[in-house]
């Protein structure tokens, strides 16, 4: 077959077959060439982007790669150093045909997709269409034009269904040669958008930017247009709970709130071969609020910690977003909220938007269609604000690679206006200043008179070019993982204390030092028991905070987050085994037990003693003596009575001494 080369050196043409070695098209190459150092030449099947060592490549046929009969193949490297110069250079290896480095040398065939990325690459995606009535007139095992499937980015279905975006998946069908899948594997399709000029240069002839640039060197001209994907279709919060305990701080202080959305990724099936974000928890990290903002550190000190507890979950979680408020009450009516973000005003801010980018950057997604190895990201951006009748409303977004791209060349950075996003100028450097290129920059919109317009977008743009909306919903027949939200929320400074007196209360109130492992319980009411222990556990901020306070070692927390978020914890009274075993519980509960208030006493008191056992020990002999005047005393008087205890004599007639008070 005939293959075309196009390098710097020319256009060529070489006669190879299908079955040959890429090695064979690398000498081919060299002959065209002078002075071209072989660990630099890479090909691509586009003039600029793409490029792929051919090092890498060692060990593939052509046929494998998707070369064909007539391909244009585009050539780059950087020329060898001349002997006499100053640099030192390692000598140079032979080109071989192994597979040993090839394999060491292509990332994106060592990363590890996620789930549902695993999950789509098995999959056709075809969208499946019934037969018509009115136009099918074939049997009901064949097919026609009407009703044979339709391929998952087909435009007039997604127009039809009001679908704005492609799929991440859809979009990769899309870019995908009809070849075989190792052929798209060899070369894949996704290139990250790169606005920063190269260092060094790949031709080599001339001294790094700013002393010098050339076309191979400097980025391309950018045209803003709207992202015809996105990663994420799809915003779900698996209870309504979730959203009114993190609501719950700025209804008591009026102050904003930020948190960390918890969840997973799953197949969505309301898109094309869709991905949807499902959140379990929001976890509220150190911060400062105000009226009109707040204050976060990043990165946070909990994050690895947090991360690591929730990729240990039965169906392991993640940080699939963050989520923030911006309410203002309204003065007439305090109930109703100010409606902020619209059509007219802004959807995200320009900081908004930069603080978004930062943040995918910072969490790009594993893929096997870059050659990086990653692209993209799928977080989400979930703003808490108000409506146009005074509601509360989440509205759910992500910014388009373009904006990632140029926050990472410096060239843009908020401004005064929210909705406006401006573009910062070229600078060499000058007095110790930042070294930034800033290329052409270019915004198509319809003028007034329906006419396509292209214009420059130096000094500024309207920030609504770098947005991609996300659907958000609750779902129908709510069934999160995590089904206790009593637990107070960490990082929450006089509204919600979480302390271990707290935990030992409740686990006393539940009785839970006394449960025991399935198999020796006795009875229903100790199942009952468990069940409601079982429940009380599985609670996010729970789990965390106990996985902080040192109680539980990290083994026996990645334990007890899997006891918590498992599947069977309301019917299966065997889901506590496992951490009831532990060495940590068996701590915990011993601590609890101790702290436990002392019982009150189940028996009644003994009574006071009876003054009639004290009566019955003086002998009546002591009374006779005592109310018979004694041996020489004077005579009485008729009507005077002595008393048993003074021996006074008592002539006032009264039932009382008069001298010592007591009983006659």
């Amino acid at each position: 077959m005939l293959v075309r080369i196009r390098s710097r050196d020319g256009n060529f043409r070489f006669e190879l077959q299908p079955t040959s070695d890429i090695s064979e098209l690398v000498k081919r190459i060299l002959e065209t060439t002078e002075n071209a150092d072989l660990a630099t030449i890479a090909i691509s099947n586009q003039p600029r982007g793409n490029e792929i060592l051919v090092s890498t490549l060692s060990g593939r046929s052509l046929k494998s790669l998707g070369i064909r009969h007539g391909e244009l193949i585009f050539v780059s490297y950087a020329q060898r150093p001349t002997p006499g110069t100053s640099q030192d250079r390692a000598p140079e290896k032979p080109f071989t045909s192994g597979s040993s480095t090839s394999s060491a040398s292509r990332p994106w065939e060592k990363v590890k997709e996620e789930a549902v990325d695993q999950y789509w690459r098995t999959k056709d995606g075809k969208i499946s269409r019934h037969r018509d009535a009115n136009f099918c007139k074939h049997g009901a095992n064949a097919m026609c034009d009407y009703c044979m499937p339709l391929e998952p980015y087909d435009r007039k279905y997604h127009q039809d269904h009001n679908i704005k975006h492609l799929s991440y998946h859809a979009y990769l069908c899309q870019l995908s040669p009809k070849t075989s899948s190792s052929a798209a594997a060899a070369l894949p399709p996704l290139v990250e958008p790169d606005y920063r000029v190269k260092v060094p240069c790949p031709t080599g002839g001339h001294p790094n930017w700013p002393t010098g640039i050339c076309t191979a060197c400097q980025p391309s001209a950018i045209t803003l247009q709207s992202q015809p994907f996105r990663m994420v279709d799809h915003l779900e919060i698996a209870s309504t709970d979730i959203i009114d305990r993190f609501l719950k701080a700025w209804r008591s202080t009026g102050l904003q709130r930020f948190g960390w959305l918890i969840g997973r990724y799953e197949p969505y099936d309301e898109v094309p071969m869709g991905v949807k974000a499902v959140v379990e928890a929001i976890h509220e990290p150190p911060q400062e609020g105000e009226l009109d903002g707040l204050s976060l550190e990043l990165p946070w000190a909990d994050e690895p910690r947090i991360r690591t507890l929730a990729a240990s979950a039965s169906s392991p979680l993640t940080i699939v977003g963050y989520i923030f408020t911006d309410l203002d009450p309204t003065a007439e009516d305090r109930t109703k909220n100010v409606y902020k973000r619209h059509p007219g005003s802004f959807f995200l801010s320009s900081l908004e938007v930069l603080f978004a980018a930062h943040l995918q950057a910072q969490n790009s997604t594993p893929s096997h269609s870059s050659p990086s190895g990653h692209f993209a990201s799928r977080l989400v951006t979930a703003v808490l604000t108000g409506t146009k009748d005074g509601a509360v409303d989440i509205a759910a977004y992500q910014v388009s690679e373009q904006a990632v791209g140029m926050l990472q060349a410096d060239m843009i950075e908020a401004s005064v206006d929210p909705g406006i996003m401006r573009v910062k100028e070229d600078s060499r450097g000058e007095d110790g200043g930042t070294l930034r290129y800033v290329p052409d920059v270019f915004f198509r919109y319809r003028n007034e008179y329906g006419i396509d317009v292209k214009k420059s977008a130096k000094p500024a743009f309207p920030v609504e070019y770098l947005l991609i909306n996300v659907t958000h919903g609750f779902p129908q027949n709510p069934s999160p993982i995590l089904h206790s939200h009593h637990f107070a929320i960490e990082n929450r400074p006089e509204i919600e204390e979480q302390s271990i007196e707290q935990v030992m209360r409740s686990l006393n109130e539940l009785g839970a030092p006394d449960v025991q492992p399935s198999r020796q319980s006795s009875g229903d009411g100790d199942a009952h028991r468990r069940l409601e222990l079982a429940k009380w556990l599985s609670d996010w901020h729970l789990v965390a905070f106990l996985g902080a306070c040192g109680l539980l070692s990290e083994a026996d927390a990645k334990v007890l987050i899997r006891v918590a978020t498992s599947p069977d914890i309301d019917d299966d009274p065997a889901a506590l085994d496992a951490l009831l075993e532990t060495e940590s519980w068996q701590t915990l509960a011993t601590f609890a037990r101790e702290s436990a208030p002392p019982q009150r006493p189940t028996r009644p008191a003994p009574e006071a003693p009876s003054t009639r056992i004290m009566d019955n020990e003086i002998s009546p002999e002591l009374f006779d003596d005592a109310a018979t005047p004694a041996h020489g005393d004077g005579p009485t008087s008729a009507g005077g009575r002595v008393c048993p205890h003074c021996t006074f004599e008592n002539t006032n007639g009264g039932n009382d001494c008069e001298v010592c008070g007591l009983p006659l």
